[in-house]
């Protein structure tokens, strides 16, 4: 994901965006919406997270041509979560994100389900 592209911008110049800064957008986005408990990395990734470095590109592989993005996240979900629905929801939110902040054209969102989060929080 260090690939840039670049956005021819007004007169004075380009501007250029890495696909981790369209990494982290989709997965803000994609926690933004309820039910979804966190993205889900490689073991490589939730070991770099057990040391103490943050990772906002966890789960997310993003793919980029000719200012066409596809992204695909990895989310967990919480259980009773209605799963078709929320990753809908993802999708919609992702997608709008990434297309007003940018101005690229997201092709696909791709949503994997990697698991439940069974934990119930605040008992």
């Amino acid at each position: 994901m260090a690939e840039n592209m670049t956005i021819d911008a007004y007169k004075h110049g380009k501007v250029n965006i890495a696909d981790d800064v369209i990494g982290v957008i989709g997965s803000i986005a994609a926690a933004e919406i309820e039910g979804i408990k966190a993205l889900s990395g490689t073991f490589s990734e939730e070991m770099m997270e057990m040391v103490g470095k943050k990772n906002f590109n966890k789960g997310v592989k993003v793919e980029m041509n000719d200012n066409v993005v596809l992204i695909e996240l990895s989310v967990i979900v919480d259980y009773g979560t209605i799963i078709h629905e929320t990753a809908k929801k993802v999708q919609e939110n992702v997608k709008l994100a990434i297309e007003s902040m940018t101005g690229f054209t997201v092709s696909a969102v791709n949503v994997h389900v990697d698991g439940i989060n069974t934990k119930v929080s605040g008992k």
